[in-house]
């Protein structure tokens, strides 16, 4: 990486195989991370940067990100700010793509391939590829496009500046130092690689931990008439994300709201008990499909057990969203009661 002028890092740095542009100056998360994306792809591998405003320059790099007034795949430019440019993700995305959003659209299916290893018509790469822009990259699309989080603008009650976009702002020089005493390029690879290395690592999570959690949610669902004869409770015979998955998955299997769960079962990930928890209405919801009974809640051990009928009791949450039991038979004896008491017609 040159931190020369503009001339004399076009000379020195043309000599590796490919050269990616961006906008010198300020930088900001997009370009920042669409410069790491590429360097992931087969095209781009190695490639050198060259970080300028010089249109000749830019007219010589195989690839140019977030300058030049141009979105065109067949040229390899990918800008966003020029009059008129609305593109979005698509697959029901609305939010106007910035260079992140641009590059991801078109590389991240082989990003994603490559990384896990998957191959390329692996259906497992587009359950990532839309999970990865819904959860990463949609974000950074908006705060660059100046897009509110909430239709309403309305003055939220604490502030939140620990974001991507924001901890990359943060290693822009101060306005009020000179420039020149700041390695400008240096510092844009520094936000680069923490841009890069935020969404390998997000990547790593959602498909080597989340993604396998989907078949044990599938297979949860499928055997839920084994389980109770009204198909109201699931069990996962090991803890995992599953909330996204069921939801999911009940579109995907057509299960409709007169069979779908009310309750999943799953073993405690530390204490060797069991959990009963009410499946919420939507992933991000508070509010339970069926909470557990209103005469269980805040109530403990023997107390609880008492007032169940069902040995090992361990405790249910005062919104009643989520109880316990010392054993799995324990869990479901409290399911089916809880079933019985509020929905006698599923029993």
């Amino acid at each position: 990486m040159s931190t020369s002028p503009d001339s004399k890092r076009a000379r020195t740095e043309k000599s590796s195989k490919k050269v990616i542009g961006t906008h010198n100056g300020t930088f900001h998360c997009d370009e920042a991370l669409a410069v790491f994306l590429l360097r992931l792809t087969d095209q781009y591998k190695g490639s050198s940067l060259i970080r300028t405003r010089d249109s000749a320059i830019l007219d010589k790099c195989d690839v140019v990100v977030d300058v030049g007034a141009v979105y065109d795949v067949h040229t390899q430019r990918f800008d966003h700010h020029q009059r008129g440019f609305g593109e979005v993700f698509g697959h029901g995305f609305t939010t106007k793509l910035s260079s992140a959003g641009l590059i991801y659209k078109h590389f991240g299916e082989e990003i994603i391939a490559s990384r896990l290893g998957f191959p390329p018509e692996d259906a497992r790469i587009q359950i990532l590829y839309l999970k990865l822009y819904s959860e990463f990259i949609e974000g950074i699309d908006a705060i660059d496009n100046g897009i509110e989080q909430y239709e309403t603008a309305l003055e939220p009650k604490y502030k939140i500046r620990t974001d991507l976009s924001s901890r990359v702002g943060w290693l822009n020089p101060p306005w009020n130092k000179s420039p020149e005493s700041y390695s400008i390029d240096d510092l844009f690879l520094t936000a680069s690689n923490l841009t890069g290395t935020e969404f390998l690592d997000r990547l790593d999570y959602y498909g080597k931990s989340w993604l396998p959690a989907r078949d044990l949610v599938a297979t949860a669902l499928q055997s839920r008439a084994s389980v109770h004869p009204s198909q109201r409770i699931a069990i996962f015979e090991v803890f995992a994300p599953w909330k996204e998955h069921l939801f999911d998955l009940e579109t995907e299997l057509k299960i409709l709201d007169d069979s779908h769960p009310y309750y999943v079962l799953y073993p405690d990930e530390f204490g060797g008990t069991w959990r009963i928890q009410a499946v919420p209405v939507n992933p991000a919801s508070f509010q339970s499909r069926l909470a557990l009974p209103e005469d269980w809640r805040g109530v403990r051990d023997d107390d609880l057990s008492k007032k169940t009928g069902v040995p090992g009791c361990v405790f249910v949450h005062a919104s009643g969203f989520i109880g316990g039991n010392k054993t799995r038979e324990g869990a479901l004896e409290m399911a089916s009661i809880a079933l019985k008491i509020q929905r006698p017609e599923t029993t």
